[in-house]
């Protein structure tokens, strides 16, 4: 989460419905009941709150789990996965209930703050992305320092972190569809992609300086430890903290505000709005926070 490959809801055919006059007919058992047991079951794993109206959406996205285990009741799947609390076929479900939604520079004013606030740094500049997606906001940023600190970017690190283990795979492929790339200025294309030919054509490649800037891991923002090792000069945080409860979203800034160096800055999404949820940050300016005691 946090970014944005928009996941497109799978058409009504491929998720096994078909239209009968008014009445929508499925192939696959969701009750009322089975749905309250999957909003349980996600926000006990990954703190993701299912609204009442995501029901279609649970029922397209988890349809071809239950195909792949030639399953026809959502409530087998699930007294399954509850049997087998270390089985891999968890990950596949969070996987399936984790939106993907991103963009190079994506929220485009964090970058020009982000250049001002590392320019003058002497030590390598540490960066954590939370919600890598499928790379694009740790590549904006990786781009960010090659272009602010010149060749002594190579000295800086993202460390980009997302629970969905698909996405994470697309990210460190680092190669993207050529009209997802095209939206960038020119002169970040030709300095940063390489086109695809042949089999390749209609693809952009993130060339190897900007990944070398990048490791990529997977991290579950509510697992009991966390891989990653600050201090960190920035925190990128974006769209994700909206679909936690207020509870959750104050466990996890506390939980932040100790890996930030002291002039350390968490950029949040354009919806997302943490003054009111914890006193570890304070607004700094648009949707980005300082620590509140340095």
């Amino acid at each position: 989460m946090g970014g944005i490959l928009t996941r497109q809801v799978e058409g009504s055919a491929e998720a096994g419905q078909w239209a009968s006059g008014n009445q929508i007919e499925r192939d696959l058992i969701l009750t009322d009941a089975d749905f309250s047991r999957i909003r349980e079951l996600i926000y006990q794993r990954a703190g993701i709150v299912l609204a009442e109206h995501k029901r279609e959406m649970v029922y397209s996205r988890l349809a071809k789990r239950l195909r792949h285990h030639g399953m026809t009741h959502f409530a087998a799947y699930l007294s399954r996965l509850e049997r087998q609390p270390d089985a891999k076929e968890w990950e596949a479900f969070t996987n399936a209930l984790t939106t993907n939604l991103t963009a190079f520079f994506r929220e485009a004013h964090h970058f020009p703050l982000l250049a001002d606030h590392v320019r003058a740094k002497q030590e390598p500049v540490k960066i954590w992305c939370a919600a890598a997606s499928t790379g694009e906001e740790p590549c904006s940023l990786a781009m960010t320092l090659l272009e602010t600190l010149g060749p002594r970017a190579e000295q800086a690190r993202i460390t980009a972190t997302d629970i969905d283990t698909d996405a994470l795979s697309k990210a460190r492929a680092g190669i993207y569809p050529q009209e997802q790339v095209r939206k960038l200025d020119e002169v970040r294309v030709k300095r940063f992609f390489q086109k695809g030919a042949g089999r390749h054509e209609g693809l952009a490649r993130v060339r190897p300086e900007v990944s070398a800037l990048i490791e990529y891991m997977p991290l579950n923002l509510l697992a009991p430890q966390w891989p990653v090792k600050g201090p960190f000069d920035a925190i990128f945080c974006r769209n994700i903290m909206i679909y936690f409860d207020k509870t959750t979203q104050a466990k996890i800034l506390e939980r932040f505000a100790p890996l930030m160096k002291p002039d350390g800055l968490l950029f949040a999404g354009h919806s997302e709005n943490f003054s009111y949820i914890s006193d570890a940050f304070k607004l700094r300016g648009q949707t980005v926070y300082t620590l509140a005691k340095k």
